[in-house]
């Protein structure tokens, strides 16, 4: 076998620069969010003050330092996908989540001031699960909301 140099087969292969791989799923990029907090489970991390009470022009640009959400902008491959900051409203947009599901994963109402991100990982992998109907959803704002 005869050693080519990587210009000479990207010539020969027809390989072109601009080629990127497709975009991550809503689902594969929530996996992902929840591996990152997974690295570093006990870490304690900063909730957001209740969403739910918030005007959506604020709520949207809620942010704070040592969040779940500054996690997630922490990760190079989630900023090329286009994570532009670690707002509110920028994560919502960039996970696909709804106000619910924001509200389930980084709002102090369930954790306090601080939560384990291991379990904030929990909750992100549980939002991840296909399928719910608007019943359950309104069933798991009361219930589940208290184990995430």
């Amino acid at each position: 076998m005869k050693h080519q140099s990587r210009e000479r087969l990207v010539g020969i292969a027809g390989v072109r620069e601009d080629m990127q791989r497709p975009a991550l799923t809503r689902e594969e990029r929530l996996q992902r969010w929840a591996d990152l907090l997974d690295q570093t489970p006990d870490r304690r991390l900063n909730t957001l003050f209740e969403t739910e009470f918030q005007p959506v022009s604020t709520r949207d640009s809620m942010r704070r330092e040592s969040s779940p959400l500054e996690v997630a902008f922490e990760d190079p491959l989630f900023r090329k996908e286009g994570l532009n900051d670690d707002s509110y409203g920028e994560a919502k947009r960039f996970f696909g989540l709804s106000d619910l599901e924001m509200h389930q994963l980084v709002c102090s109402c369930h954790t306090g001031e601080t939560v384990r991100a291991g379990t904030v990982a929990e909750c992100v992998r549980a939002v991840a699960e296909p399928g719910p109907s608007p019943w359950s959803m309104f069933l798991n704002a009361f219930f589940i909301f208290r184990r995430c």
